[in-house]
């Protein structure tokens, strides 16, 4: 196309523009009602705009109209999808700050082999729990699983620290007798 045809085509943009321009706001806000009004002119302005930086003039548009809707729909899909609100999975979730969607969420390289060898696990874990005496078994768990240090244990229950240490240290012992030992 030569120069007289692509400012011809601008010109038939620009009448067009001026003429549907209410109508094809219209159009676009009947897909994003929830939204601003000046966001469905933002895309009507940012298609024409896009059309009259068009790289390639000697592409002709055989049918304006239908060209012009086409890109508005290709428009409003793409600000609809950007639109998307995104939740963190480290978020905590409402009500409880502690569980986030990512631990609710199954592991998605587990397979059965491995739930079965983590309930096994388990399984042998809660079974060396029970070998263990009362004592041995509170201090384990509230240094091991509640993350709390035997300085803690020793000015809230009234126990001297090397007595927790040792009960620590014996009921560690027990329980890898009881992993190491297939028959218990």
């Amino acid at each position: 196309m030569n120069g007289d045809g692509e400012v011809t085509l601008q010109k038939k943009i620009a009448r067009f523009m001026t003429d549907e321009r209410e109508k094809l706001v219209r159009y676009v806000r009947r897909y994003i009602d929830d939204t601003a009004e000046r966001d469905g002119e933002d895309i009507v302005q940012d298609v024409f705009l896009n059309i009259f930086n068009r790289v390639d003039f000697t592409i002709p548009i055989e049918n304006l109209t239908a060209y012009v809707y086409q890109s508005l729909r290709n428009r409003v899909i793409d600000y609809l999808r950007k639109r998307r609100e995104t939740v963190s999975l480290d978020e905590g979730l409402s009500g409880d700050e502690t569980l986030t969607l990512s631990e609710l969420l199954p592991d998605s390289k587990s397979d059965g082999n491995d739930e079965i060898s983590r309930l096994e696990i388990r399984q042998s874990l809660f079974g060396a729990l029970s070998v263990l005496n009362d004592e041995q078994r509170e201090v384990l768990i509230a240094t091991e699983l509640e993350g709390r240090t035997c300085q803690e244990l020793s000015q809230e229950w009234g126990i001297p620290i090397g007595t927790l240490l040792a009960r620590k240290s014996r009921a560690i012992r027990r329980i890898r007798q009881a992993f190491s030992d297939p028959d218990r």
